[in-house]
């Protein structure tokens, strides 16, 4: 049940605000709702990681929104690690007055949660973490976005360039496999859900437009390493992809697709500029509804808005979802595919769509309760205006479709 920020920080204080105040050498005021916020960031890297850019610039543009209603320019703590150094990072925050702590990196989420444990006065706010759903730490706070959506419909832009490139004659020999299909690359980071959720929905993209694709998919096994995700990239375009993509943070792979003129889709920046012979589309998560969600939501005492068990998921309808395809004509058609998806007549992980081993899919227990145990125990395939299809992000913010679709092979 949802509560608001005022009755939760009653409750937080009266029932263990005095014994970790005493704990800590740190302490925290209290937040009183119509007060100014004094916002905090963590990131795990700058400006010059595509990803860490993405909420830092999101920041700028929702600390302008907010006006008045936040205590001076948010303070943005740049190239902390995913170890202590996150908790002591989050320890100055609060030491600095600040009632809202927001933190981008999957692994930040063990020391935010123990930050949030120490500072119940505080709000903790983890981008792409797991735990919230089964902590039960009121002022701590997991957030994603169906991001899923922007990398189909990104997807489907670079199957209609890759329709273009086949009706064109311009495909070598060697981005056929020995069955026909096209060879389609993908430079991911880890192989973890997120990242696997990713690349199954853009691939799927592809696919309502050329049926005949497959694809293989590199990891790097860091969110950000330029010589990695450029090396990746190169390797899947000696490999034969016709067209390559990425959930990576450098410019790596963009920028070695521009010199060998291999068109590439792009994950929280726009490349136009960069790569002007080879970008197609980007998608990314916008940030900035998410941080004005919250910062409202104190400011007025009341429960995050669109937030649900402490999970926040911001769709393209709140503006946490965007996307942009070089080609007008191809756009226009795009946007008529977004359509579809706001009105819920089509569904990305439509499970006619793709196979398992074979078969379709009806039914998959995934592992959406963070136990950690990596246990499944929830049930994943809902049915909806006669679509059966895998409800991503439905139970809790962060993706959880850890599945190897029929078509996609992972290289490492």
């Amino acid at each position: 049940m949802k509560k608001s920020f005022v009755r939760t920080f009653v409750v937080t204080v009266l029932g263990i605000g005095a014994l970790t105040l005493t704990a800590c050498d740190v302490k925290a005021k209290e937040y009183v709702a119509g007060e100014k916020v004094k916002i905090g960031l963590i990131t795990l890297h700058d400006s010059q990681s595509t990803y860490d850019k993405n909420f830092i610039d999101a920041m700028s543009v929702a600390a302008k929104n907010l006006g008045a209603r936040i205590d001076g320019d948010p303070i943005i703590k740049t190239g902390i690690n995913e170890d202590q150094s996150c908790f002591n990072a989050a320890r100055d925050l609060v030491k600095q007055g600040c009632n809202v702590i927001f933190a981008d990196s999957f692994g930040h989420e063990e020391y935010m949660l123990k930050a949030a444990k120490k500072w119940p006065q505080v709000q903790f706010c983890h981008a792409t973490g797991t735990q919230a759903l089964t902590a039960k730490q009121s002022n701590y706070h997991n957030a994603f976005a169906s991001i899923y959506e922007g990398r189909f419909l990104a997807g489907y832009a670079a199957g209609l360039k890759l329709q273009k490139m086949v009706e064109a004659n311009s495909l070598k020999e060697s981005n056929y496999d020995a069955n026909g299909n096209i060879k389609l690359g993908y430079v991911g980071a880890f192989p973890y859900a997120e990242v696997v959720s990713g690349f199954t929905s853009w691939y799927l993209g592809v696919k309502e437009v050329v049926s005949n694709v497959v694809m293989d998919v590199t990891f790097t096994k860091s969110w950000y390493d330029f010589n990695a995700e450029e090396a990746g990239a190169r390797a899947l375009i000696n490999g034969g992809a016709a067209l390559v993509s990425q959930h990576a943070d450098s410019m790596g792979a963009p920028g070695e697709c521009e010199k060998q003129g291999v068109p590439n889709v792009t994950y929280n920046v726009e490349t136009k500029d960069a790569c002007p012979n080879t970008y197609v589309a980007y998608s990314r998560i916008n940030w900035a509804p998410y941080y004005e969600a919250v910062v409202n939501a104190m400011f007025d005492g009341k429960a995050i808005a669109g937030e649900n068990n402490n999970n926040y998921t911001g769709t393209i309808a709140t503006g946490s979802v965007e996307y942009n395809v070089a080609d007008a004509e191809d756009l226009a058609k795009v946007k008529l595919i977004e359509a579809e998806l706001k009105a819920g007549t089509r569904k990305v992980f439509d499970c006619s769509k793709f196979t398992v081993g074979g078969k379709n899919l009806t039914s998959y227990t995934a592992d959406v309760e963070d136990m950690g145990d990596f246990a499944p125990e929830s049930e994943a395939i809902k049915t909806e205006n006669g679509i059966t299809f895998f409800d991503e992000s439905a139970k809790r913010s962060a993706p959880y479709f850890d599945i190897i679709i029929d078509g996609i092979t992972k290289l490492n």
